[in-house]
């Protein structure tokens, strides 16, 4: 699959990411005090309100909550205001089979590999692991990966996945990181066209450097975890997005945003979830 440029900027590609919605069955239902329907319909509202240029929406996991096929079909109401194709992959909160519940979809896609344009192409990861909050990379996976970056090699390269290859500095958070994680930066390095590479999974902004490839995550659209700590901990700041833009030099600019401060106030009180 191609996604082609607007004609009002035909050289880059703009991507908006939103993350971890924990999305139930019933309209009513919450994550630690905060209705994540209403929490996620405001940022897609936001989005629209902003009037935000974009080409395509990439969904990257933790769609679901309780693991229901109404809590999909939920998801995919709402992103409809988007209007842009949106492409998903599962989180380890997902239920793959209920996934499917929304299939076929105008909108919603599945694909492995996307061509963006002229100048980038990008490859989306299954890190799910059944069970466990913490993810890893199959062989068949990292086999993907390595096919694509040697089969387009002259196109730059978006990576996306679920959870975060670079440890963030929280203890309780690295506990549940993308495990083996050296077998996934052992493909990238012997190839040069990864520049960057997005995930959610820690409900943060993360914004780092490795091996020359900028690594990000993106904060959830329904809690926040406080950054920089070693026992679960929520943070004040609001429910948000990331918003990117792929140029065709091989740079990737980008800002999260965020709705009002204040809103979508979390329990604090709790000791996790």
């Amino acid at each position: 699959m191609n996604v082609s440029p607007s004609i009002d900027n035909p050289d880059s590609i703009k991507l908006v990411q939103i993350t971890d919605t924990h999305l139930f069955a019933p309209d009513d239902g919450c994550l630690l005090s905060v209705n994540t329907a209403d929490s996620f319909r405001a940022v897609v509202k936001e989005i629209c309100t902003q009037k935000v240029q974009y080409d395509a929406v990439l969904a990257t996991g933790d769609i679901s909550q309780d693991h229901s096929a109404e809590s999909y079909q939920r998801f995919s109401e709402s992103i409809k205001m988007l209007e842009k194709d949106c492409f998903w992959l599962p989180g380890n909160h997902d239920y793959k089979p209920n996934m499917g519940a929304v299939l076929p979809s105008p909108q919603i896609r599945t694909e492995e590999h996307v061509l963006l344009g002229e100048h980038w192409q990008m490859v989306l990861l299954d890190s799910q692991v059944v069970g466990v909050p913490h993810g890893r990379l199959s062989d068949y996976q990292l086999a993907l990966l390595d096919e694509k970056l040697t089969q387009y090699p002259d196109r730059y390269t978006l990576v996306l996945l679920h959870h975060h290859p670079l440890l963030v500095g929280s203890a309780w958070l690295d506990q549940h990181t993308l495990k083996d994680s050296e077998s996934f930066w052992d493909v990238v390095k012997r190839h040069s066209n990864v520049k960057a590479v997005l995930c959610g999974h820690v409900h943060q902004n993360m914004d780092k450097e490795h091996m020359g490839v900028r690594v990000m995550a993106t904060p959830s659209t329904c809690i926040q975890f406080k950054p920089n700590s070693n026992d679960f901990a929520l943070d004040k700041t609001s429910p948000g997005w990331r918003e990117l833009e792929l140029c065709a030099d091989g740079t990737v600019k980008s800002a999260v945003k965020r709705l009002a401060n204040g809103v979508f106030q979390p329990d604090f009180d709790a000791s996790g979830y």
